[in-house]
């Protein structure tokens, strides 16, 4: 440990930033970035900060991915200067060194940024009430709202990163491969997965039709990625920016449908636990559309209910491939847990599946 507290205070300290370095403790649950929390003693006053490694075997050129999250929030923290006094509390604020760049990089070569702690909020792991999923669902709208009008174009930091058709190929890829013998065991998952493959491209072929554009989307809308105000509930800031790039909004939306819908975890094995509850869904629906409804196109309101289902396919589709694959990318701690993983996504599909009339009369209400 004490080694560790004097590699962050060398680290901090090439930031422009007063005060004395206190201590630095890990901090949050996430499963990429190392991250610390920071106290500093400023004047007296004790200030907080976050501060991560960016993982280079993720994210390969982690300096793209700073110059993706320095633009989009300067350009963020721009809008809301003027109409929120709590700004501090809308976006993430990146702390920035004496040649003004907003990382550093330690002797070995890893990339580091901080961030200033956020106080009074929190992000929940799971959502208790639709009053919670309509702040976080409208604090990604608001974000993308935000952003319609930043210029250029962002690094795409992971190529494809949400694209189902190329998702399915990868599995039928897997199915002819069977590196470990496995595919004879989940054909009733296989079939369920490419009876559904010409549903699953239409959002990727309304993108190419110009149908759906290309926005600044954050590509990991799970709903601890929103951090809410502990007085009033509200949705006040989105984090976990590593994966903000060009994509879909639909499939943001979509990815809010698939984790904050189901009351069960994502490798529950009694599948009786998973279902779309759909008073959460109209929840993120409203929340989203508060925010969103301005800037969407015909077709990406027509396509809401929908994005809910090919994504929860995708990620459903990228755990089975894992399995066949012999279980190469996503971490396990028991042997059948990306089977079992698939398996709750799929039976989510199902779920969403029946309640899909229900889910686009919504939007005729609106």
């Amino acid at each position: 440990m004490p080694g560790t507290q004097q590699k962050l205070r060398k680290l901090m300290n090439k930031f422009t930033i007063y005060g004395d370095f206190l201590l630095g403790v890990p901090f949050g649950n996430g499963h990429v970035n190392d991250t610390y929390l920071v106290t500093f003693d400023q004047g007296g006053v004790r200030l907080n900060y976050t501060m991560q490694r960016i993982n280079s075997e993720v994210f390969k050129e982690p300096l793209k991915v700073m110059e993706n999250i320095d633009r989009v929030t300067q350009h963020v923290l721009s809008k809301i200067r003027q109409a929120h006094m709590e700004m501090k509390k809308r976006t993430m604020r990146l702390l920035r060194t004496p040649d003004n760049l907003p990382y550093v990089i330690d002797d070995n070569g890893s990339c580091w940024r901080a961030y200033v702690y956020v106080e009074r909020a929190r992000a929940y792991d799971v959502l208790e009430t639709p009053e919670q999923a309509y702040g976080i669902a409208k604090a990604f709208g608001e974000f993308q709202q935000q952003l319609t009008d930043l210029p250029g174009r962002l690094h795409e930091t992971i190529p494809d990163f949400h694209n189902t058709p190329k998702r399915i190929e990868q599995l039928e890829k897997a199915i002819a491969r069977d590196a470990v013998g496995r595919a004879a065991k989940v054909q009733k998952e296989i079939d369920f997965i490419l009876s559904r493959k010409e549903e699953a491209g239409i959002l990727m072929k309304l993108n190419s039709s110009g149908d759906i554009p290309e926005r600044i989307t954050h590509n990991d809308t799970k709903c601890n990625n929103v951090l809410i105000d502990d007085l009033s509930g509200e949705g006040v800031a989105v984090i976990d920016l590593d994966t903000v790039m060009p994509g879909l909004s639909l499939y943001d939306f979509g990815d809010m449908v698939r984790t904050c819908t189901s009351p069960a975890d994502e490798d529950e094995v009694d599948l009786r636990k998973v279902y779309m509850q759909f008073d959460m869904y109209e929840a993120l629906f409203k929340g989203f559309c508060a925010a969103a409804n301005n800037f969407m196109t015909p077709a990406e309101k027509e396509n809401l209910a929908l994005s809910g289902k090919i994504i929860t396919l995708e990620i459903g589709t990228r755990f089975l491939a894992d399995y066949l694959n012999g279980d190469t990318y996503f971490k396990i701690k028991r042997p059948e847990q990306n089977l079992d993983r698939c398996r709750t996504q799929l039976k989510l599909v199902t779920s969403i599946e029946e309640q899909m009339n229900d889910m686009q009369k919504l939007l005729l209400k609106k």
